[in-house]
């Protein structure tokens, strides 16, 4: 993964040199969750941000889901981060992310993604950053700081090598209560999924 490193030269060096890296508070090294922590069902979604599958799912089904599913405590979702081409477009948004915390990490993915289509059509991966950070509570300077931080990157590629271990190659891929559903979902279909979900199985004790 660390090629990564130089595809990102692109989009960080012209980034502002006195800026102060900003940390990533509060939030997980692996995925980043929602709902309720104690639900019977566990929806895990592995998402790229430069996937315009990911972002059709994230602007199309996921408002409807996590008003059905999540809002309601019937699942816990957690969010884990994959890159596809182009690569550095996905990286420097999840970095934005994480820098957002808590509180703005998934309006950052939200607003990165509903803006993906147009980002691409203008080429403009900067504004796309800037707005999903402004969206996530970052000012301008932070998100550059961010995007020099050469800790997400190193924190980055240690969830990629998770992800690749678990045997994911692509994006979305979807785990309900740990079975692999690959592809694009619609709602009807995580409805089917989650009815007929076997049982979670408790985490192994370390």
């Amino acid at each position: 993964m660390r090629p990564l490193l130089y595809a990102l030269a692109a989009l960080t060096l012209s980034t502002a040199a006195d800026a102060a890296p900003k940390p990533a508070p509060g939030l997980p090294a692996g995925g980043v969750s929602m709902g309720n922590p104690k639900a019977k069902v566990l929806v895990e979604e592995y998402a790229s941000m430069s996937c315009s599958h990911c972002a059709t799912f994230n602007n199309e089904v996921f408002p409807e889901f996590k008003k059905a599913f999540i809002d309601t405590g019937k699942v816990r979702y957690v969010l884990h981060e994959y890159v596809t081409p182009p690569e550095n477009v996905a990286a420097a948004g999840w970095f934005v992310a994480r820098c957002a915390g808590p509180d703005g990490y998934f309006k950052v993915v939200d607003t990165f993604f509903r803006s993906q289509a147009q980002m691409f059509d203008t080429r403009d991966v900067r504004g796309a950053l800037m707005a999903a950070g402004k969206a996530g509570g970052l000012t301008e300077d932070e998100v550059r700081a961010c995007l020099k931080d050469p800790a997400q990157l190193t924190a980055l590629e240690g969830r990629l090598k998770a992800a690749v271990d678990r045997g994911v190659q692509g994006t979305p891929t979807f785990y309900i209560n740990g079975e692999p559903h690959v592809g694009e979902a619609s709602l009807d279909e995580l409805a089917a999924a989650i009815k007929t979900a076997k049982p979670l199985k408790p985490a192994k004790k370390k």
